[in-house]
């Protein structure tokens, strides 16, 4: 079974005194994004992303939050309606405390963000699908029950989820070094041309410029 300590991949956090542009990257993780400019939280639920998307981090602005573990979601707030930026900005009281299933919670920081999340599962709000795992490998349910099942707990196909993790690992090899025709063959692609395209679909950049290591890249 898993618990809260479980279904976290990751607490992240980042700041930034200038504006400063980059790509935010495809990946088939959800969670929870806390952002606060000019004084004002936004609290988002973001779903998995197939693309890479450009952005901009504002002025004198923080940002933290949680990635969760595959299979882990909020069923009030489907994976699928969340994909590809279609993020789920959460209501904030006067109070300052963020409005979810018509009960005020306390705005989480950095330092106890596993605490919201472990009041998430407790409270059923956050739960886990054990056999996301099996699904992805392989199942014995039928085709058409263990691509539905897997969509409603990852929010993508695991067809998408397999291109996702394929770029991300080939833009971690062009980072260590390995020289761009030992990735393509690493990482299953069929020629250069093909790892080309799909860096700049799910990464946004081209494999000279993710191995110069001059772009910023969060993976």
């Amino acid at each position: 079974m898993c618990g809260p300590t479980d279904s976290l991949v990751r607490v992240w956090a980042a700041e930034c005194d200038r504006a400063t542009d980059f790509s935010s990257l495809a990946t088939f993780t959800t969670g929870i994004g806390f952002a606060r400019i000019g004084g004002f939280t936004a609290v988002h639920l973001r779903g998995p992303a197939t693309k890479a998307t450009p952005a901009v981090c504002s002025a004198d602005s923080e940002f933290f939050g949680v990635d969760f573990r595959l299979g882990t979601y909020l069923p009030m707030f489907p994976p699928a309606g969340l994909a590809d930026f279609q993020d789920a900005v959460l209501p904030i009281l006067p109070s300052g405390r963020i409005l979810l299933d018509g009960r005020a919670w306390e705005m989480p920081t950095p330092d106890n963000l596993d605490v919201f999340v472990d009041r998430l599962f407790r409270s059923g709000l956050l739960i886990f699908d054990p056999l996301i795992e099996e699904l992805r490998h392989g199942s014995k349910l039928p085709e058409r029950t263990a691509q539905s099942r897997f969509l409603r707990a990852a929010g993508l196909s695991r067809r998408k989820l397999r291109l996702v993790e394929r770029a991300r690992d080939a833009a971690r090899l062009l980072r260590a070094g390995v020289p761009v025709g030992d990735v393509v063959f690493r990482a299953g692609y069929h020629d250069q041309p093909h790892l080309i395209r799909s860096l700049r679909t799910v990464i946004g950049h081209t494999p000279g410029e993710i191995a110069r290591g001059k772009v910023f890249l969060d993976l």
